[in-house]
């Protein structure tokens, strides 16, 4: 891989994770302005780390791994893992927090 294509790679994963994070901050609008804050960058966080995983995933879960390259894979899964990292996040803490019966 050329370093031209490996950055095309990292714009896609990067703009995907963006465009989650914001898609997530505008379902349900944050209370103020250091959770939209700390919603953002968890989001972008996730999708940068998460991003090619579950791109790979979700086309092979949809059937189309052959149909997309490499770069629409990482946009894909990014955006989706950044949409989704608020939402599990939210889900985990409430698991963990959750009052235990005596």
């Amino acid at each position: 891989m050329t370093e031209t294509e490996t950055l095309w790679l990292w714009l896609a994963k990067a703009g995907g994770a963006i465009a989650g994070s914001a898609i997530s901050l505008a379902y349900v609008l944050p209370d103020n302005r250091r959770e939209a804050a700390i919603r953002f960058a968890v989001g972008v966080a996730c999708g940068l780390v998460f991003g090619g995983t579950a791109g790979l995933k979700i086309a092979a879960e949809l059937g189309i791994t052959g149909a997309l390259g490499p770069g629409e894979l990482m946009l894909m899964g990014s955006a989706a893992a950044s949409l989704c990292a608020w939402w599990a996040l939210g889900l985990i803490m409430r698991v963990l927090t959750k009052p235990r019966r005596s």
